[in-house]
């Protein structure tokens, strides 16, 4: 690395390099290498048994040998079930961190609650129940991770937090009762205010069992209603809290959730507006690209909106040279005429580079960076390629004719016209480079009938398929299928064609017929009494 930059240096006093330097997306090895390793994963639950036995042992008024062991069974059957049913959880440490993090700060705030009310309000246990914020793990592990995590920090959650309590039966119902809840109301969360009322969903649970128990127990009225109260304003206190932190828990652990993929998807954004005004043909394409991909998303059960936002933003880079991309040509101007195949490839292979330079710029998601980046896989440029060969053939006709060798005319190397890659690494990406491809070849249609748009459709999925391009993003073949299909449908839709309606025939001032006037008295027309 100290060699490389000396030489640049070297090079850049001489004037034979720009000491200018694109920024550029990379995945960090030793990031991804701290994420896969099992050093590191042994160390965090080490950490978090530690934490377990200390969180049993803080305070507690009773033996604490049997409520260790019982809590260490609990995490570690939790553990074994995440391992059996929630595996990208579990292989991945900065998740695993996510989940195990979430659920110790709720479990240290629901001990360091209950410490608190048991020495200022011993003689009301019950209320504290409904006072204990046991749902702000199953919120933000919801949002982030998704149901089924969610569902499994709802018990462990509430299994560690009564044997770090009092062990009521009571209490581990309440918390149960009110973890499923904010999973379930937020399992489709969309926008914040939906989260506002997923915590109101909670809030009403908490004050049917308030009201339940309170019955039972035989509560006063003003006992049942303090306790109701607390139940509705800890449900939305709790998403008001994990609506705010939201943001920097995203960033944290780079993971993008639907509520944050449709804010990201506002037409408003500066680079779109730019794309607008400076290649509106991209910006169109981009447009039909993002129905497309939608549609495939939604037929094979994948996140629909962030499809959508990956195609709005995949190809920003041909706002630096827009003029370059066939869909921005004006008739007749076309200046690849007077490049060369391989430096017009170069132009059009440029615009991933500028795009991943732009999405730095302007702090776009990882997910995006990683659409733009590997939309195109490693794919040739064929047009240009085909060009370049095409030269070469009447270069070596030409030169037998002037008695040249073949080895005179250099040779056309297909990487010269190949994206650098890498290839789709996630479903996602890879309906967005099927659509991308569909879009681009739908342009070519002479005649879109339906049949021509499936077999269009149908070709160039199987070109991607013959040419290695999905081998890394574990899409199956049926899920291959019904994207096709589904993007079949919404490209036949949006290039159906329209009745042309009849025109009225003008006709000539000498045919024209005037209407004749009528005898008021007589009812005859004026001609006819002539």
């Amino acid at each position: 690395m100290i060699t490389d930059w000396l030489e640049r240096r070297r090079l850049v006093r001489k004037g034979l390099a720009c000491d200018k330097t694109r920024l550029s997306h990379s995945d960090d090895t030793l990031q991804s290498r701290l994420d896969t390793s099992w050093i590191v994963r042994l160390i965090v639950l080490g950490v978090s048994i530690v934490l377990l036995h200390a969180g049993v042992a803080w305070s507690h008024l009773t033996d604490t040998r049997e409520d260790q062991i019982l809590a260490f069974i609990v995490f570690i059957g939790g553990l074994m079930l995440l391992e059996l049913e929630c595996r990208e959880v579990w292989r991945s440490n900065s998740r695993l961190v996510l989940f195990l993090g979430a659920s110790w700060f709720n479990l240290i705030g629901i001990k360091s609650l209950y410490l608190f009310w048991m020495a200022h309000y011993p003689d009301r246990v019950a209320q504290f129940y409904f006072l204990c914020p046991c749902t702000f793990a199953p919120f933000l592990i919801t949002l982030l991770l998704g149901t089924r995590v969610g569902l499994f920090s709802v018990v462990q959650v509430s299994m560690l937090a009564s044997l770090l309590t009092d062990q009521k039966f009571s209490f581990l119902l309440v918390s149960l009762l009110s973890g499923f809840t904010a999973v379930y109301f937020t399992r489709n969360v969309r926008k914040r205010v939906d989260l506002i009322k997923a915590g109101v969903a909670v809030g009403i649970l908490n004050l049917l069992c308030a009201v339940a128990f309170g019955l039972v127990h035989g509560r006063t009225p003003e006992v049942l209603a303090t306790q109701a109260l607390y139940g509705i304003g800890v449900g939305i206190g709790t998403a008001m809290v994990v609506s705010a932190i939201l943001p920097l828990v995203e960033g944290a652990f780079q993971i993008t959730t639907t509520i944050s993929w449709i804010e990201l998807a506002d037409l408003n954004h500066p680079l779109l507006q730019q794309m607008t005004m400076e290649a509106p043909g991209t910006y169109h394409h981009s447009l039909l690209v993002a129905n497309l991909a939608e549609s495939g998303a939604k037929a094979v059960g994948l996140d629909a909106t962030a499809c959508r936002v990956m195609a709005y933003f995949h190809d920003i880079g041909k706002i630096i040279k827009p003029e370059y991309f066939t869909e921005n040509i004006p008739p007749g101007a076309n200046p690849h005429e007077n490049l060369s195949p391989s430096m017009s490839s170069l132009i059009i292979i440029a615009h991933v580079k500028e795009g991943i330079d732009l999405a730095l710029k302007y702090g776009l998601k990882k997910q995006i960076l990683d659409a733009i980046q590997q939309h195109h896989g490693d794919s040739v440029v064929s047009y240009f390629h085909q060009r370049a060969l095409q030269q070469q053939r009447d270069a070596r006709e030409g030169g037998k004719i002037m008695n040249m060798r073949e080895e005179d005319v250099p040779e056309v190397s297909e990487n010269s016209f190949r994206y650098p890659g890498p290839k789709p690494q996630t479903k996602e990406i890879a309906l967005l480079s099927i659509a991308d491809a569909v879009e681009a070849a739908s342009r070519s249609l002479e005649k879109p009938t339906a049949q021509r748009i499936e077999d269009l459709v149908n070709e160039i999925v199987e070109h991607k398929i013959a040419t290695y391009q999905l081998d890394e993003c574990h899409l199956t073949l049926n899920e291959i299928r019904d994207a096709a299909e589904a993007m079949s449908v919404t490209l036949k839709n949006m290039m159906h064609t329209r009745i042309s309606y009849a025109k009225k025939e003008k006709t000539s001032a000498s045919t024209t017929v005037k209407p004749t006037k009528r005898n008021t008295h007589t009812g005859t027309s004026a001609s006819a009494a002539a």
